[in-house]
This record gives structure tokens, C-alpha cells and sequence, in this order.
């Protein structure tokens, strides 16, 4: 058997090509998302650890602040060699290329001895309370050198000036860095610096556990002492949370690739056995067992398995390699991480890929020994219409559709992910199990119009799609697997990002709001605003303090003709009219008021009632200009509302506004623009990471419509010959067989789109039906996308005939009739 084996794979290696190619990608992606996976939290693990170095008990305020009697407690331990107050003052720098200074940490600097501490990149360690070290990153950012003079002030008014005598190596830092200043320094800056956290240093002879034990017994309550290992990995997990998040959605989506390849490889292995019928019969009728025959088929499955799975595991750590090579060549705001290989990531690819493969063919191994020699040497029946499995198997699907359906509808009404996950599991698993009878049914009816008017290659092609349903089904669903979860994907995150756009609109109506204190704004202020790259829309605004229910109160003036352009929230834009003051919930509970009660408002010897109106995020009370005309007829500018260009980089805005009108001193910049687009910007990755991650299975099941096209050409090539011997061009060929795939994938895209909606739908509502301030959920429909979903699949459908068609081609129809 083993000489059978051997040249059974030599003779059929051609037609296994396209299960090696599915399982090397599948496997290969599986790699790839671990080693990369793997790497980045090797790398957070030796970045944080070479951080605190020499720690081995950590005191942390977890719950209560660290008193300065705290820190003499543990300072006296015997069990302690050395203790460090971890100390941070927040300061606001003032950097040249700014017009107003911005925060920056700076830390204490502590006795290194038996501590680790900050290092230099170019320049020293501060030693006098005048001099500061900053992060070589920020001093990159802000184009400082070392020897140049910075201001920095303090939250009341103070200020110094120090001089920047080192930069500090931040290259593997994880995040910002602080600067560093001695600990005199510090407190001069802020003399109640905030303490978060004392490292200790174990005398030789105690163990980490004991100097915690030590330091817990000592310390108040509500102060947590971690062992320095514990510490690091409370630390870690804080940074790596994303990474894990990360890494487990690359592993559902290798998962999801390497089981489109399992239908792939099952599918073709099907195919193939069937091919090869005769020549297992001949094996029986020359002696060979059942067993001998399932072991022959299944040891081939297990050499393709190994050869495609030890290809792919190359595959993806030469990609992992690029990738992170590409990170570190490229400033990504993340800190370079090496290639990190580890058993698991290696050998647990290659293990699953290997399993994939065996457990694909098993069930073709099995049909290829229940058929008796002497019937196998005969012609092949036709397929029956229906069997008891069959109608079993659509009980069964039908039975799955109905529980699933039933539980994304829970799901959605509950806001229960997880009941909407196993409902949208089951009822996939159902429409699988129907496959055979739901995808026939639909090429029929996509295939009518070409049958119709494309003539007798068209309908030729229309019947060769359906005349094997169980087959046509196992590879179209490849298909549909892919684009139901990319059309899942794209519907889920456009409905998302609405869902939140509209939350954001009823928190934060105006993008921006600008205003100063104890200042007034410049003439040219508003023109300042305009000139702004991305600003769209500026509103002036006059705030007068006045008294309402016996207290002082910012009463804000708008005018209501111009409030609509920079208000999103029409709702509330139509609230704001004369006669109206808009109130914020906490103003409204203090002063005992509802929605729609008076609301009298008194500014020196001028009244004014209005009717208040509930309202979120705007200033404590909100009217028209001409309201607050009544109480301060010649009340000054003192600030504007912007609205800002959708397309435009809110970050950079935010920045370009904090920065603009220099002659204000004090600039409050307030707004929903840089939460709303660091959303957005999510959103975009997200919908990028996963059209690419879930583009590799539909890859994958299209490599499988190619190799379906190309056994089924063989299994054709009689019937190919004898259209070609009636006439039938080559062109014509070529056209009937791109018709046939197109058909799959057109079905596999049309019901993948459609199942994508459903599911996209009930997974937001299940999603972010709890999540919004009012409880609604907004559907999207990403026409553009699905559309564009359609169109790739359709060419990529057409794109797998080619080779098939090429070769049906070739073959001339007189040496073609002689095929056994």
C-alpha cells in the first residue's frame, strides 16, 4: 500500500493543489495571529519589566491615598533594603512651537542603588531643582535640545525656569513617558505631589512574598502591596488588555479560515475519491481490505495535511517577520517589538492544520469503502433525488434555522450578546444543513435571465451548476462563510458608529466650544476660528453670571437663527428659541425645577422669565441672544460654538483651536470632536482589520470554486468533447463554465449580503440596545460597501473559471471522446 500510497500522490498531486493552497492559507493565518500575538505580549512583558527592575514589593493606592505616614512606616522595615516614594507632579511646560503651555508629568527622580531608574539618551540626570530631563520622544515632538530654557507653571500661577540638561531614553517605553526632576525640585513644583506608589528592595534571605506580607501588615487600609512580579503583571495586563482583545479576535478569525479550508479540502477530497472510484474498486478486486483502502486515502489526507501545514507555519512567520519589521520601520506610536517564537505558536498550527485536513477527509475515506468492487466497475448511477439521510439532514436544518431565529430574536430584544452569538451560530448551522436544497433553488433563479437570453451554453451552464446540489452547496457555502461575516462586519460597524454618532449628538451638540475666563475675546477672534483648516461652521456666544432660584448662575446667549448651523441635535436646536432657556438635569434638580416649570432670571435691576427646557450638553443655561439681551443689554463675546468639517482630522482641529487666538491667556476648548473622531478612527481600523482578516477566507473558498471547476471539468470531459464535437466553440465553453461559477458566487453573495443585514442588525441591537443614553439603536445599511461585496465576489467567481475554462479548452473533442 505504501508504493500505492506514493504514486497515487504523484499521480493526483494536481488535483490536491487547491486543498494545499486552502489549508497553507489557513494555517498560515492561524501562525500569524499568534506569533503576532505572542511577540507583542512577550515584548510589553520585557518592557515593563526592565521598568522596575529590582522591585520586589510594590505598595499601591488602590482604594486610599499613600500618606506621608505610610511612607515612614515602610521605610523603617527590617525586611526592606530600600524604599522609593514614586512621585509625580503635573506641571504645564511651555513649549516654544505652542502658543499656550501643555501638561506634562514629571517624576521624582530616587536613589538607584537597588532600584532601577530612567536612563539618558544624550545628556544627564537633573541634579539641581532647576534642571529637568525630558522624554526624548517629547523633546523630538516639541524640537527641543539639551541646554535649552523652558517655563513651567503650576495650577496656581506659579512659575519657573529650568533648563533641559538630558533626554531620557524612551524608545521602549510603553506609552508617555514622564520627565524627571530631583525630588526637591518636585516639591517646590507641587508641594502635594501625588504619590502612586512605593517600590521596595528585599534585603538578601527575604522573599518577595514575605517583604509584601511585611508591607501589607504595616500600611492602611485600602492600600494594596503587591509582590514585584505580581506588580509587573498587574501592569502589564492593564497595557495588554488590547493585545488579548487583540489577539482573540486574529484568533477567531484563523479559526473561521481554517474551517472555510476544512470545507475546501473535504470537498475536494470528495470529489477526488469519487474520480478515482474505479481504481479503488481495482485495489479491492486485487485483495486490498476496507481497512487498507481507508488507510491508504487517509494516509494521503495526513501527507498533504503535514507538507501544507509545515508551508503554511513558514508562511506566517515570514509574514509575522514583515509585519513587525514594517512596525518598527514605521512610527505606529507603539514600541518595537522583536519576533518572538514560541512552541505553541509554532507547532499548535501545525498540529490543527494537520487534524483539519484528516477530519476533512474522514467522510469521503468512509464512502470510498462502502462501495462493493464488482458495482464500482460498473457505470455510475445517477444520483438519487432524495435519501433518508438527505431528508434527515433537512429536518435538521430546518429545525436549527427556526431555534437560532428564535434566539437572535431574544438576543436582540434582551440586549444579550452572547444569546445573539449562539443564535447566529445555530441558524448559520441550519442554513448550511440546507444548502443542498436552498442554493440549487436560488441559481435557478439568478440563472433564468442568462438561460433565457444567453442560449444553449447558458442553460447548459445553469444545469451543470445544480445537477450535483450536495457539492455545488459545500462550495458555495465556503463562499457564503466569507461574505456573510465581512457583510456582517461592515453592516455591524456602520450601524454601531451610527448608533453612536446619534449618542454623541444628544451628549455633546456642539463639536467644539470655545471660551475664556476673566478675559475678553480679541475682535479678530472669530476670523482666527474661521481660518482654521476644518472648521466649518462659528457662532459667537456671550455668557453673563446672573441669579436664578437664589443663586449665581453662567447664563449663555446664542442667537437662535445661527445655533442650528453648529447645533447637530435638531431637537434640541428647535428647543432654542425666544421666550425658551435650555437647562442642564443638574441645574434643574437644584433649583426644584421640571421640564417646562418658569425659570426667572435676574441680572442687576433687569428680569427676565422664561420656560426651561431640559437639555444635555450645553452650558448650565442656554438662551437666545435676545433673552439675554434683556439682562445685559451690551453683554461682550466671550466665547463661540464651531462646527467642524466630518472628513477633517479631529485631533489635529482640537490642537489647531487650543492653539489659535495667542493674545487669550486662558483658553477652555470643550466639545465631543476628539472622543467622536478617536471613535471613528476605531471604527476604521476595525472595519479594516476585519474586511482584510475575513478577505482571506473568502480567498481560501474561492480557491475551492476554482478546484471545484477544474475536477468537475474532468469529471466533464466526455460531455465537453461531445458539445465541442456538436458544434459548441471554444469561447462558447469558456463562457459556459465562467456562467457556472459566476452563478455560485453570485448566489453565495446575494445570500451572504442578506444574511449579513439580519445578523448585523440583531447584533447591534444586542450590542448597544443597553449601551445609548436613551436606550435606541440605529440601523445602517452600508449600500456602498455591500455593493462593491457583490461586485469582488462576482469577479473573483469569474476569475476561478478562468484556468478551468482554459484547459476545457485545450482539449481536443476527438481525443477527449476516448476518455475512460
Amino acid at each position: 500500500m505504501r508504493r500505492s500510497l506514493l504514486s497515487s500522490l504523484r499521480a493526483h498531486m494536481g488535483r490536491l493543489v487547491a486543498a494545499c493552497l486552502a489549508i497553507v492559507l489557513g494555517v498560515g493565518f492561524g501562525s500569524l495571529a499568534m506569533i503576532v500575538h505572542a511577540s507583542a505580549s512577550h515584548g510589553v512583558n520585557e518592557t515593563i519589566g526592565a521598568q522596575y527592575k529590582g522591585v520586589d514589593a510594590v505598595v499601591y493606592p488602590d482604594q486610599a491615598t499613600i500618606s506621608p505616614a505610610d511612607i515612614a512606616t515602610v521605610q523603617k522595615l527590617p525586611q526592606a533594603a530600600a524604599a522609593v516614594t514614586l512621585t509625580t507632579a503635573y506641571m504645564d511646560v511651555a513649549f516654544p512651537d505652542l502658543v499656550r503651555g501643555t501638561t506634562v508629568p514629571i517624576d521624582a527622580l530616587y536613589d538607584t542603588q537597588h532600584i532601577a531608574g530612567p536612563g539618558t539618551s544624550s545628556g544627564r540626570l537633573p541634579t539641581a531643582t532647576n534642571e529637568i530631563a525630558l522624554p526624548a520622544r517629547t523633546a523630538a515632538k516639541h524640537k527641543i535640545a539639551v541646554g535649552q530654557s523652558l517655563r513651567i507653571s503650576s495650577y496656581d500661577d506659579k512659575s519657573w525656569t529650568v533648563t533641559v540638561v538630558g533626554l531620557l531614553d524612551d524608545s521602549k517605553y510603553v506609552g508617555s513617558a514622564s520627565a524627571v526632576a530631583t525630588p526637591a525640585a518636585v516639591k517646590i513644583f507641587d508641594p502635594g505631589a501625588y504619590t502612586r506608589g512605593i517600590a521596595l528592595a528585599a534585603k538578601p534571605g527575604v522573599s518577595q512574598q514575605q517583604l509584601t506580607s511585611a508591607a501589607q501588615a504595616v500600611v492602611a487600609s485600602g492600600l494594596t502591596v503587591y509582590t514585584g512580579e505580581a506588580f509587573i503583571q498587574h501592569e502589564v495586563k492593564g497595557l495588554t488588555n488590547g493585545i488579548d482583545v487583540l489577539g482573540g479576535v486574529f484568533g477567531m478569525f484563523a479559526v473561521i479560515a481554517l474551517f472555510v479550508a476544512c470545507l475546501v479540502i473535504g470537498n475536494t477530497f470528495t470529489i477526488v475519491i469519487a474520480q478515482r472510484t474505479r481504481e479503488m474498486a481495482l485495489l479491492r478486486c486485487v485483495g486490498a481490505s476496507r481497512r487498507q483502502v481507508f488507510s491508504s486515502v487517509i494516509a494521503e489526507a495526513t501527507v498533504v495535511g503535514v507538507i501544507a501545514s509545515a508551508i503554511g507555519v513558514v508562511f506566517g512567520v515570514a509574514l509575522s517577520a514583515l509585519g513587525l519589521a514594517l512596525s518598527r520601520e514605521f512610527d505606529w506610536g507603539i514600541p518595537p517589538v522583536p519576533l518572538h517564537l514560541d512552541l505553541s505558536s509554532i507547532f499548535l498550527p501545525l498540529l490543527l492544520g494537520t487534524l483539519a485536513t484528516l477530519v476533512a477527509a474522514v467522510v469521503p475515506a468512509r464512502r470510498a469503502t462502502k462501495v462493493a468492487p464488482l458495482a464500482a466497475l460498473r457505470p455510475e448511477a445517477a444520483p438519487a433525488a432524495a435519501t433518508k439521510a438527505g431528508i434527515l439532514r433537512l429536518v435538521l436544518g430546518f429545525l436549527l434555522l427556526a431555534g437560532g431565529g428564535l434566539l437572535l430574536g431574544v438576543g436582540a430584544k434582551q440586549h444579550e450578546v452572547l444569546i445573539g452569538v449562539a443564535g447566529g451560530a445555530i441558524s448559520f448551522l441550519g442554513i448550511l444543513a440546507i444548502g443542498a436544497l436552498l442554493v440549487p433553488a436560488l441559481i435557478r433563479v439568478i440563472g433564468a435571465l442568462p438561460a433565457r437570453s444567453g442560449g444553449v451554453p447558458a442553460r447548459i451552464a445553469v444545469a451543470n451548476a445544480v445537477r450535483n446540489p450536495r457539492r455545488t452547496a459545500a462550495t458555495t457555502s465556503a463562499l457564503l462563510i466569507g461574505v456573510t461575516l465581512i457583510s456582517l462586519t461592515c453592516v455591524g460597524i456602520a450601524s454601531v458608529r451610527k448608533t453612536f454618532d446619534v449618542s454623541m449628538d444628544g451628549q455633546y451638540p456642539v463639536d467644539l466650544m470655545v471660551t475664556t475666563y476673566k478675559e475678553k475675546m480679541p475682535a479678530s477672534a472669530e476670523q482666527q476660528l474661521r481660518d482654521i483648516k476644518g472648521i466649518t461652521q462659528v457662532v459667537p456666544i456671550s455668557t453673563v453670571t446672573a441669579k436664578a432660584g437664589g443663586e449665581e448662575i453662567d447664563v449663555t446667549g446664542v442667537d437662535a437663527g445661527k445655533a442650528g448651523s453648529v447645533i447637530h441635535n435638531a431637537a434640541l436646536s428647535d428647543k432654542l428659541k425666544p421666550g425658551t432657556a435650555l437647562v442642564t438635569y443638574p441645574v434643574l434638580k437644584r433649583l426644584k425645577l421640571e421640564d417646562g416649570s418658569p425659570l426667572t432670571i435676574v441680572s442687576g435691576q433687569h428680569k427676565v422669565t422664561l420656560t426651561a427646557r431640559l437639555a444635555i450638553g450645553v452650558d448650565p443655561i442656554t438662551t437666545t441672544s435676545a433673552d439675554l439681551a434683556k439682562l445685559t443689554p451690551s453683554a461682550p463675546v466671550t466665547g463661540f460654538w464651531l462646527a467642524s468639517d466630518p472628513k477633517a482630522d479631529g485631533a489635529d482641529v482640537v490642537d489647531a483651536v487650543e492653539q489659535s487666538i495667542p493674545t487669550v491667556k486662558d483658553l477652555s476648548v470643550q466639545g465631543g470632536l476628539a472622543e467622536r473622531t478617536s471613535y471613528t478612527k476605531i471604527f476604521d481600523v476595525l472595519l479594516i482589520v476585519g474586511i482584510g482578516l475575513l478577505g482571506v477566507s473568502v480567498l481560501i473558498a474561492l480557491v475551492g470554486v476554482g478546484n471545484t471547476l477544474s475536477l468537475s471539468v474532468l469529471e466533464r470531459t466526455r460531455e465537453n468533447a461531445l458539445l465541442r464535437a456538436m458544434g459548441l466553440s471554444r469561447r462558447q465553453l469558456r463562457g459556459m463554465l465562467a456562467i457556472e461559477s459566476l452563478l455560485m458566487a453570485l448566489v453565495a453573495a446575494g445570500l451572504g449580503i442578506v444574511l449579513g443585514l439580519l445578523y448585523g442588525w440583531t447584533g447591534t441591537s444586542a450590542l448597544m440596545g443597553g449601551q445609548t443614553v436613551e436606550g435606541g439603536v440605529e440601523y445602517a445599511v452600508p449600500g456602498t460597501l455591500l455593493i462593491a461585496i457583490a461586485a469582488v465576489a462576482a469577479v473573483a467567481g469569474l476569475l476561478a473559471s478562468v484556468l478551468p475554462a482554459r484547459r476545457a479548452a485545450k482539449v481536443a473533442p476527438a481525443g477527449a471522446l476516448t476518455t475512460e
